[in-house]
């Protein structure tokens, strides 16, 4: 176990920040996180395969420039983007350039191929790939307390202990009055700015469209010991990223939740060797929160699950057929074991619920045919941010 705690009292963005990244920090270990928690990348090669196939559109989308771009975000050990380059056919995979970009050191068997990095390159034409990035982009934490005002939640890095601190202020009680009220009317955010700020993804005056949620916000609002999780970073983070393409698709895959029904709570947690835990910031396990993936999204972008986003890829977890058994028994049970795969990656309550923010740049989408052709809709359209919209 590695431990970074001082006794200090800060706010869970910093505390966050140093638990996890710093230089004893949770990600810096040479298990990676694969050895503490299983994401899509792990569960199957089929997710790779599926991710390959989105960047042979996008490469059609493009014209099929000389050089192809994957990036893979928060790249752990690199097991994306080594499983998408291996799974493209092999023109495209002559033109591809794989990029891997973490924070931690590069693993000494990575193919030299892969250039390592720890921020996105700029300029790239391709696909950009955020698989559980967003959600390790530490945040504050907002309490409301007993007179309704929203305080910053401020935590012991040694021990996970919390108490309220300052009022929430600023840009980021601008945040939380448009993406996840925590006061009243009757109680303005202290230090708040007078003028309203449109945030990425903020909806146009005509209102949500008719295939999406309303984003109108419950009438019964908050009460004390309500918390919410600053979003702001992650929406900041998510714009530079989406900056560093020239032209292409960013893609971002999370654990979201929407303004129509944000948890009371909060989701802030911890997870440890596969298990969930209590988080505390002293670097021994991962902190992590779900996205307001409708915040983060940018003109242009859309929101679907990864069940429809993977079905339109070709992955679905069908059964084979049983005549295959009596034909090709080895067939039968190879594809019996990608169906079941398949149904882990897509499963309703689990991966499949998982959000994917499709962020076009310069391209047309070139996920929209597939999955407006999804029964029903609602499953593949969740957020729809006009074209028109300005940030």
């Amino acid at each position: 176990m590695r431990r970074v705690g001082t006794g200090e009292w800060r706010g869970w963005r910093e505390a966050t920040e140093e638990a996890l990244y710093g230089p004893s920090g949770f990600y810096r270990g040479p298990e990676g996180p694969a050895g503490h928690f299983r994401t899509s990348v792990h569960a199957s090669p089929l997710f790779a395969a599926a991710v390959a196939r989105l960047l042979c559109r996008v490469d059609e989308a493009l014209g099929r420039p000389a050089e192809l771009a994957f990036v893979d975000m928060a790249a752990g050990r690199g097991e994306l983007v080594t499983g998408v380059l291996a799974a493209l056919p092999a023109e495209v995979a002559s033109r591809a350039r794989g990029y891997a970009v973490e924070r931690a050191d590069r693993p000494a068997a990575l193919d030299h191929r892969i250039e390592w990095l720890t921020q996105p390159p700029k300029g790239i034409t391709g696909l950009l790939f955020a698989n559980e990035w967003l959600d390790n982009v530490p945040v504050e934490v907002a309490e409301v307390d007993a007179t309704g005002v929203p305080r910053l939640v401020l935590v012991r890095d040694d021990d996970g202990a919390e108490c309220l601190g300052e009022p929430v202020a600023g840009a980021e009680a601008q945040w939380l009055r448009r993406w996840w009220p925590l006061a009243s009317e009757e109680v303005p955010f202290s230090g708040a700015p007078s003028e309203e700020v449109p945030f990425p993804g903020a909806p146009s005056e005509e209102g949500p469209s008719d295939d999406v949620p309303s984003e109108e916000m419950p009438e019964e609002m908050p009460f004390e010991g309500a918390r919410a999780e600053i979003g702001l970073p992650r929406d900041t983070a998510w714009a530079g990223a989406v900056a560093s393409l020239d032209r292409g698709l960013a893609v971002a895959v999370d654990y979201a939740h929407f303004a129509s029904a944000r948890p009371p709570f909060g989701t802030l947690t911890g997870f440890r060797e596969g298990r969930e835990t209590t988080p505390v910031p002293d670097g021994s396990c991962d902190i992590t929160a779900h996205v307001a993936l409708d915040a983060c999204a940018l003109p242009g972008g859309r929101v679907v699950t990864q069940r429809a986003a993977l079905r339109a890829l070709g992955v679905s977890g069908a059964r084979p057929a049983l005549s295959l058994a009596a034909t090709d028994p080895t067939a039968y049970v190879r594809a019996l074991a990608g169906a079941g795969e398949a149904a882990e990656l897509t499963a309703a309550g689990g991966l499949g619920d998982f959000g994917w923010l499709l962020q076009p740049v310069g391209i047309p989408n070139p996920m929209i045919d597939g999955l407006l052709a999804d029964d029903p809709p609602a499953d593949g359209l969740l957020v729809d941010v006009p074209d028109h919209e300005e940030q």
